[in-house]
């Protein structure tokens, strides 16, 4: 190979992208095991934006500057994902998303370092010493931030009012924690025994990262607060359905018509409706309100502790990975742990979610369960959700992708910064396949299938209906309470995730349509002699792709039978 090679160009451009990307998000290094930034946080000023930015222009010019003509199928697919990256990256600069997202109850400053203190070990001096002076940074980071605050103030472009108060409330629960408590310190990864170094962590928290969350908090209860939006939907900002496309561009790569996504969520609904009454009346009950009413009373549907919760999840993964070698050809190396949502975030948490394995291996892939508001945490529900976040969703999908042998980094470990249709979509298309393995117990663990699945449906109805078509939180938490089953626990809890992250929920959905559609159309082509692992194997053999790269090569991948 030579510097001119085409092939060679396109992954050292892929290597230099993913390389200072890191550098700009080191908390995502961490998080991936990288620790040469382990010491900073990411610079969200003015002059941060502008080199991340020139990163993407200068990787445009370069991408521009290969000849694509003759390129091999995965040099083609980098290229066309470095190029869809930095433009949509771009298109979201100018319209200033980042003021859109700046305040945050689930991503936000409040809840960085609780978070990320969890994938940061400072078990060496070397490495304590990155830690401090990362949680130092924590003051600058929080200043950059309230500039950015009173940017938003004067532009309009402010949080809805519900996201800001359910981010106060965090900030004041994490500063009326006493500093000895504080998940930074109690979760900080020091050797054994090393008083010392949680004494050090104590005192940075108590010097620099709280009084530094005050500001922040300050700043929210002030003007700011005042100023954000009553209605929760995107539209109520300043060009807000130009911005609302843009988010749906951001999270599924494609350019969507919300009013076409609306109707159709609610046309899924109602074929899952017709599946779930069938269960309902075979159990004896005269609809699916009153079968779920049972499940929601039942106490062997219970968990009665957090402990028998998590146990129940860890045996669900079991299960799944026993039965998974005939169903998949190629298995992940990373095991998965589960663990509960740390107590700080568990009001504000979805029920369950995943964090990836390092790329080292020193740390497994994590399936988080969220046990807060315990009686509403069904067994009938948990079943679905391992699945979809764990074995064989997500763990398989993003560890298969990360252990890939010859991939660059950004497509092993970068791929879901192009939004995340693809990934959801597999977790969702997961939650039907465990349903083809057997993994089930009962009809009421399908039933809960089913609700997750028109849980999914009413996602893209509700987050259409929130930021396209004006329609307010009230309304959301009803139709996810009543379509989906979802407790108001959860329902308010998901209403108000969509209401931060616009265009977020639509990615289940659609990225499980297209998956499915593949599946159909293959598995018609090629008749009887249709292989589900070989599907599978090249389905998950390429990493996360923008749907329609995935449509255009999965049935080239999956070689038709011969003769």
């Amino acid at each position: 190979m030579t510097p001119t090679d085409p092939a060679a160009a396109v992954n050292a451009l892929a290597d230099r992208f993913w390389d200072a990307f890191l550098e700009q998000h080191p908390m995502t290094a961490t998080v991936y095991g990288d620790d040469r930034w382990d010491d900073r946080l990411e610079d969200p000023s003015a002059a941060g934006r502008s080199a991340a930015r020139a990163l993407r222009d200068r990787t445009l010019g370069e991408a521009a500057a290969i000849p694509a003509a003759g390129l091999a199928v995965e040099e083609r697919i980098t290229l066309d994902m470095l190029r869809v990256l930095a433009t949509l990256g771009n298109e979201a600069d100018d319209l200033r998303m980042d003021l859109v997202g700046l305040v945050d109850q689930i991503d936000g400053p409040q809840a960085l370092l609780s978070q990320g203190i969890q994938f940061q070990p400072a078990d060496t001096p070397v490495r304590l010493e990155r830690l401090l002076a990362r949680l130092t940074a924590f003051g600058p980071f929080v200043d950059a931030h309230l500039e950015l605050l009173e940017e938003a103030r004067a532009t309009g472009m402010t949080a809805a009012r519900i996201v800001a108060e359910r981010t106060i409330a965090q900030a004041e629960r994490l500063l009326a924690t006493p500093v000895d408590d504080s998940p930074i310190v109690a979760g900080a990864r020091l050797a054994d025994g090393d008083a010392g170094g949680r004494g050090a962590v104590a005192e940075v928290v108590r010097d620099v990262v709280n009084p530094a969350l005050g500001r922040y908090l300050e700043a929210l209860r002030g003007p700011y607060l005042a100023a954000t939006r009553e209605d929760p939907g995107l539209w109520s900002a300043p060009d807000g359905p130009a911005r609302y496309r843009m988010a749906m561009r951001t999270w599924t790569s494609l350019d969507l018509d919300p009013a076409e996504v609306h109707h159709s969520g609610l046309a899924e609904l109602a074929a899952l409706d017709g599946e779930r009454e069938a269960i309902a009346r075979a159990a004896g009950f005269p609809s699916v309100a009153s079968y779920r009413a049972h499940l929601a009373t039942d106490p062997a549907n219970a968990a009665a502790s957090q402990a028998e919760l998590v146990a129940r999840a860890v045996e669900n993964i079991e299960r799944a990975s026993a039965i998974a070698p005939r169903w998949f050809g190629r298995l992940p190396v990373a095991a998965c742990d589960v663990r509960p949502v740390d107590p700080f975030l568990e009001r504000d948490a979805p029920p369950a979610y995943y964090y990836p394995p390092t790329t080292d291996g020193s740390r497994p892939g994590v399936f988080f369960v969220n046990t807060y508001d315990l009686p509403t945490r069904h067994f009938s529900k948990l079943a679905s959700m391992a699945y979809h976040e764990a074995v064989p969703g997500h763990h398989f999908q993003i560890a298969l992708e990360m252990e890939h042998p010859s991939l660059p980094a950004l497509r092993r470990l970068g791929s879901r910064i192009l939004g995340s249709a693809y990934a959801e979509g597999w977790g969702l298309y997961c939650e039907r396949l465990a349903d083809e393995m057997g993994l089930y117990r009962s009809d009421a663990e399908r039933f809960g299938m089913l609700e997750a699945q028109a849980w999914r449906a009413v996602r893209l109805v509700v987050d259409t209906g929130i930021h396209a078509l004006g329609k307010g939180r009230a309304w959301a938490i009803d139709l996810l309470r009543d379509g989906a089953g979802l407790s108001t626990t959860d329902a308010t809890i998901e209403t108000d995730r969509y209401i931060v992250w616009p265009g977020q929920a639509l990615t289940y959905k659609i990225g499980h349509r297209e998956i499915a559609r593949l599946r159909a159309e293959i598995a018609a082509r090629d008749g009887a002699a249709f292989d589900v692992r070989a599907f599978h194997d090249a389905l998950l053999g390429h990493g996360a792709l923008p749907l329609a790269t995935l449509a255009r090569e999965l049935p080239r991948w999956v070689a038709p039978p011969r003769g």
